[in-house]
């Protein structure tokens, strides 16, 4: 009962603060990018701190020192909406590759277009790879980190699914190096309206140095690490030996 009352005085905040950022990004399509992307700043660090005073959820970085200081492929577990706002907040500026019809939601996709967010059609197959290559190549460039969620999709806390090739093949051709990221956010910021209070673990790996390697190999690698520590920080919900979806 109380997570819900929190996260029921929590929403029109929230949803105040997405909308005005939202607008103010989406109408400063003529500003310098580095002015849109400090309105996103102060969005998700807004954002992230009624988090903490109002839900009561808090997140602590574990390997922080692994965080390189040039734009990277981040590879990250994807449970829950939380994180694509705090993955912002720890590898600034970054943009999302997302799915094409998010883009098509009135104001909130506009500011995705605004930020260069990287929208591709999942069902495009080389293309989508190859929209993701051309796009993050050029964000790379400009010193902008890519977040990709490698599953595809959200996972339920405890469920692994196999890995897409898009963030890693970015990775490869663009000779970026890719950090391997792991959470345990699904756990709090459930798929319910009620959010639970608590701290949320975000695990970032060494850096994989794509030179020299395939696809695949880099793949293999991040998913491997993110399997072992999501074993390792929710032990209750990974077995030993997961089955894959």
């Amino acid at each position: 009962m109380i997570a819900f009352l929190r996260t029921l005085v929590f929403a029109p905040f929230a949803i105040a603060v997405t909308a005005l950022a939202s607008a103010l990004v989406a109408l400063g399509i003529v500003l310098p990018l580095r002015v849109r992307f400090a309105f996103i700043r102060i969005w998700y660090d807004v954002l992230l701190g009624l988090c903490a005073l109002m839900l009561g959820l808090r997140y602590r970085i574990v390997g922080r020192e692994n965080i390189p200081k040039q734009a990277c492929v981040v590879l990250a577990k994807h449970e829950s909406a939380w994180e694509t706002i705090a993955l912002q907040q720890i590898f600034p500026p970054v943009v999302f590759v997302l799915k094409k019809s998010l883009m098509s939601i009135p104001l909130l996709g506009w500011a995705f277009a605004a930020c260069r967010m990287i929208s591709i059609d999942r069902s495009a197959g080389k293309d989508a790879l190859r929209q993701v290559a051309v796009q993050g190549k050029a964000c790379l460039k400009d010193g902008i980190s890519v977040v990709v969620f490698p599953e595809g999709t959200r996972t339920a806390p405890g469920e692994f699914r196999r890995f897409k090739p898009g963030g890693a093949h970015l990775a490869v051709s663009a000779g970026a190096l890719a950090i391997p990221v792991a959470h345990n956010a699904g756990e709090f910021w459930t798929k319910r309206f009620a959010k639970r209070a608590g701290e949320i673990v975000v695990s970032i790996g060494p850096a994989i140095d794509t030179t020299g390697k395939t696809t695949e190999e880099v793949n293999q690698l991040a998913e491997a690490w993110i399997h072992e520590e999501m074993r390792r920080i929710a032990p209750h919900r990974y077995p030993a030996t997961p089955a894959q979806a």
